[in-house]
């Protein structure tokens, strides 16, 4: 049982008798009064355990996007139910309005809409739906508890599909789709065309020069069905956050751009992502599937505040991969991490695949290291300026080991690494 301000009213009202006929006998008749009052009123509400919840609605969304849920409550009792409702949901569902008002005649049903908001990726899950049901005085209310499950799985925004028309567009002159065409330097032969200068002098084809006047070089079409595996790091370091994203936010997002991108190119995608054990994985999806997988894979994974096993990530990538691959890891360039747990092993990766390093850029290190206001702003000019050479510097190690590195800002991070991977293809290095 609740009781409602009506009763605390009417409670306070009873003081009046009492002031005007201060005695035992009042006091005690304005109690018996009050609560003979409550009691009628809650034994005349609507019963709660004759209510019938259940929901309908959307079973998933992008972060950022809003959806609607559906309650519907069935009054299977006799009485005329007037009831307060609250739908509650995980603080991160961001569900709003947090209570409803409602009345349902007996033997009917009505639909309460909760609508979401999520802040975060992943499964949000509603709370209790608490139901106080109003008696006809509006003094007192009995009250109950449902669980009624449901589950709104909450999928990566994937903002950087706003690049993939014009990466598609660059694959498409790749690939001599269109008249335009630029050559890659693959091993699928596609046609003849005279040299020009700065063409590579072992392109020429001197049979077909014997036959002709001028000289003529091969043209080549870059590869398709060629392997590419993304690998996303789970670490402590992807939990940091640029700006108000988590590195592992903007990796996935990337990552997915990558996918798409690669799938159109006729290349077979498969997704990794690890840290001290393998957190997700997508092997063997179709071109049509392949986002739609990537996204349910990913849709759960979260920052472990542990260092990432170097030796275990090459393992899996061989073991995963035995044809030559290209491979895209994802993860910082802080330089702790990857002397300690990368570099070691690194050989037995690069001698097998072509691998490529994806980080994202710190926003917040530039503008530091441009400060100079005051002692405070030169001292965190030096560190930032520290963190940027040590930054450098690993990556001048990964380049020599045959590693490519992206190092780009989160503004345009997606489309370095679609970029870098266009630009391998049409090397022919995958």
């Amino acid at each position: 049982m609740a009781l409602t301000g009506r009763a605390a009213l009417l409670a306070l009202l009873g003081v009046l008798p009492v002031a005007l006929f201060p005695s035992g006998a009042t006091v005690l008749g304005v109690a018996v009064v009050v609560l003979l009052a409550v009691l009628v009123d809650v034994a005349v509400a609507a019963p709660i355990g004759r209510l019938q919840l259940s929901r309908t609605g959307a079973a998933a969304c992008r972060l950022g996007e809003t959806v609607q849920v559906q309650l519907s409550v069935v009054n299977a009792g006799r009485r005329r139910l007037r009831a307060l409702v609250r739908d509650a949901w995980v603080p991160s569902a961001g569900a709003s309005p947090r209570s409803h008002e409602l009345t349902v005649p007996a033997g009917e049903r009505r639909v309460l809409t909760t609508t979401l908001r999520p802040t975060r990726r992943g499964d949000r899950l509603p709370d209790r739906v608490t139901v106080r049901s109003l008696g006809p005085l509006g003094l007192a209310a009995r009250q109950g508890r449902h669980e009624v499950p449901w589950r709104v799985r909450v999928q990566p925004p994937f903002s950087s599909r706003k690049f993939l028309p014009a990466k598609l567009d660059k694959l498409r002159r790749l690939d001599g789709q269109l008249l335009a065409r630029t050559r890659g330097q693959g091993t699928e032969f596609d046609s003849l065309r005279e040299y020009v200068d700065g063409d590579d002098v072992r392109s020429i084809d001197w049979r077909a020069t014997a036959r002709r006047a001028d000289v003529v070089v091969r043209t080549w079409r870059p590869e398709r069905d060629r392997r590419v595996l993304v690998v996303l790091d789970t670490g402590r370091t992807s939990a940091g956050r640029i700006g108000d994203v988590p590195r592992l936010d903007l990796a996935l997002d990337a990552a997915l751009l990558l996918g798409a991108l690669a799938s159109r190119a006729g290349d077979r995608v498969d997704l990794l992502a690890l840290d001290r054990e393998v957190r997700a994985s997508v092997e063997g999806a179709g071109r049509q599937e392949l986002l739609a997988r990537m996204v349910d894979a990913t849709a759960l994974l979260e920052p472990t505040l542990l260092e990432t096993d170097g030796r275990l990530l090459v393992a899996e990538v061989l073991r995963r991969s035995r044809r030559r691959s290209l491979v895209v890891l994802f993860t910082s360039l802080d330089a702790a991490p990857l002397r300690e747990g990368l570099l070691p092993v690194l050989p037995s990766l690069t001698s097998r695949h072509t691998v490529l390093l994806a980080s994202v850029g710190d926003t917040r290190v530039e503008e530091l290291a441009g400060g100079r206001g005051d002692a405070d702003a030169v001292y965190a000019a030096a560190a930032a300026e520290k963190a940027k050479a040590d930054r450098r510097q690993v990556t001048a190690e990964l380049v020599r080991h045959g590693v490519e590195v992206v190092d780009a800002p989160p503004e345009v991070f997606a489309s370095a690494v679609a970029d870098a991977y266009l630009s391998l293809k049409a090397a022919g290095r995958l």
